[in-house]
């Protein structure tokens, strides 16, 4: 497969162009270090090891994971230091927390309610480790997170008293960000959301509670809310690919998108082409934060004349008003709306420079998702 062209390549196949990759993780560690801001970027987008260790040749001071499973497969790959930004109570997750500690992770756990600071402590008090957690806020998403200001304080202060935690630092996620309508109304989203996160800190450190890590997320906002004073930390995910959506808010262009479907025309039609990418390959996405700011089920390069209308599990569905160049075993380059569920659905990238093969790479994560 090393050296082949990429239209050689069978189909569906995930493709990573890595001229595009290189320049989108130069760019995120670029502005961590122009605004003195450490970078922690999420793996849940690319749940790939090599990529996150390219990550932290690039200056990543650690990873940000979804689930635990995916925190497994990295610390097994050598990768230690890992904020699971996702609220665990249930007792078999504390287990699995519990073999990461003793595999010496440097680890972070979100917490978000005093029921689940209790469950931690109780799964812990048998060990030797102290477990750091990381305070949710909620700054405008509304999933989980305590809300700002007093209800941080009060997690904190409860943390305190606790023997096997200790307050590591205050973040959050603003995802509602996907649902803007403007680059106007991201950058207020990402003021708001470092808001959340400076002033929730700060009332901790007014009662003697000291936060050393105030974090925020979101490819869209982080640009905004990482150069607010008091922030010290970001964590983009999506930003290490971009995708249709990313492009749809202006937060990038079609042209910096790395990752793309490589799929097969299987049929031509009067008044449709159908591809063999269907809902099993591109997914059914298109934002989940209610902004539809995609046309279609994926972006067709060189073709816009071509629009993906509808899927079925391994059908594509195209339509275009007059005609199209696209004929019967034709291959294109599709760009996913949404390229985290995406590449969720295949076991390796094919890496490119643009036009062969140089590489192949596993999606080390894929399907973690306890």
């Amino acid at each position: 497969m090393i050296g082949q062209y990429l239209m050689e390549l069978d189909t569906p196949t995930l493709l990573l162009d890595r001229n595009k990759l290189d320049q989108n993780l130069e760019e995120m560690s670029r502005f961590a270090v122009e605004n003195n801001v450490r970078l922690r970027p999420h793996i849940k987008t690319h749940k790939s090891v090599n990529i996150a260790k390219l990550q932290l040749q690039a200056g990543a001071v650690g990873i940000t994971c979804a689930k635990i499973g995916e925190a497994e497969v990295m610390a097994a790959a050598g990768i230690k230091d890992i904020l699971i930004a996702y609220p665990i109570s249930a007792d078999l997750k504390i287990q699995r927390l519990r073999k990461l500690l003793e595999n010496n992770v440097d680890l972070k756990v979100s917490v978000d309610s005093l029921e689940q600071l209790k469950s931690l402590q109780k799964g812990l008090e048998d060990t030797p480790f102290m477990l750091e957690v990381w305070i949710k806020v909620n700054s405008g998403l509304n999933r989980c997170g305590v809300e700002p200001g007093n209800e941080v304080v009060e997690l904190a202060q409860a943390i305190v008293f606790l023997s096997k935690l200790r307050l590591g630092g205050v973040f959050t996620h603003a995802g509602h960000s996907y649902a803007a309508k403007s680059s106007e109304e991201i950058q207020r989203i990402g003021l708001e959301e470092a808001k959340a996160v400076v002033e929730s800190a700060e009332a901790c450190e007014k009662v003697g509670i000291p936060v050393p890590i105030r974090s925020v997320g979101s490819t869209p906002t982080y640009k905004f809310a990482g150069k607010v004073k008091g922030i010290n930390e970001i964590r983009p995910g999506n930003a290490v690919f971009f995708d249709a959506i990313q492009a749809g808010l202006g937060v990038s262009n079609l042209e910096r998108c790395a990752v793309t479907v490589l799929g097969g025309v299987a049929g031509v039609y009067k008044n449709r082409i159908v591809f063999d990418t269907g809902s099993k390959t591109l997914c059914l996405d298109k934002g989940a934060h209610g902004n539809n700011t995609v046309n279609g089920f994926g972006h067709v390069i060189h073709h816009p004349e071509v629009t993906i209308e509808r899927l079925s599990e391994e059908h594509g569905v195209g339509i275009f008003d007059e005609t199209t160049s696209l004929t019967l075993k034709d291959k294109v380059q599709i760009i996913p709306n949404h390229v985290c569920t995406v590449v969720n659905q295949f076991n390796e990238y094919i890496v490119h420079d643009g036009s062969k093969v140089i590489d192949v790479w596993n999606i080390d994560a894929r399907g973690m998702i306890k």
